[in-house]
């Protein structure tokens, strides 16, 4: 049985898991999480929903493991719109990710690719996940909207989001975010991505 279908989500919500979507989520303490939020579109609804039975038999950490694979998949294909591909709204959305660096969380890692956002982040006790994932994602589709002068939705409804486990963990995490442009085929090295950690790193 999984957070999709067990009866107990009162208990396990006060341990911190929770579903508000198609994946389960952990926010039960303040601690660094590795998350991700991509495009409407950008991943077939068949890779989440189609094969819910197979995940049936999996804890809740490796269920989000086994989702996270076939979500990154996609995502580095490129498939669907890829509208943060367009400079003025990659900035405008990284932008976004930092102007609440240190105000509502602590912000290590990011990078905002042609159709997802990579980040790892330590939320601040009074701030929930949901609620600074919502509010961020809110705005930058509205002003996405407007700058590619169209309407509907930008963002899928849900997140992914991986608690980290320890400090291996931690780096290892880093260097995915980082790494993940050079992954696509979109830049040669990590830092020659200007919509990341990495580049702002290099400029010190």
């Amino acid at each position: 049985m999984t957070l999709f279908d067990n009866p107990h989500q009162k208990e396990l919500r006060e341990t911190g898991w929770h579903s508000r979507g198609y994946l389960p989520h952990f926010d039960g303490r303040a601690m660094p999480q590795f998350i991700t939020f991509h495009l409407g579109g950008s991943i077939p609804k068949k890779v989440i929903q189609g094969r819910r039975e197979e995940l049936k038999s999996l804890k809740y950490e490796q269920e989000r493991i086994v989702l996270q694979g076939r979500i990154e998949k996609y995502l580095d294909q490129g498939y669907g719109n890829a509208f943060l591909k367009v400079p003025n709204v990659a900035r405008m959305v990284q932008n976004s990710l930092l102007k609440f660096d240190c105000i509502r969380y602590r912000l290590f890692s990011w990078v905002v690719m042609p159709n997802h956002v990579h980040s790892l982040l330590t939320r601040f006790e009074q701030y929930e996940l949901s609620d600074i994932l919502h509010s961020l994602k809110s705005f930058t589709s509205h002003e996405a909207n407007k700058i590619l002068h169209r309407s509907g939705q930008f963002w899928i409804e849900d997140y992914f989001d991986r608690y980290i486990r320890n400090e291996q963990h931690f780096e290892k995490t880093v260097k995915y975010i980082e790494n993940n442009p050079v992954k696509a085929g979109l830049c040669r090295r990590p830092e020659d991505w200007p919509y990341g950690s990495a580049w702002f790193k290099k400029q010190k």
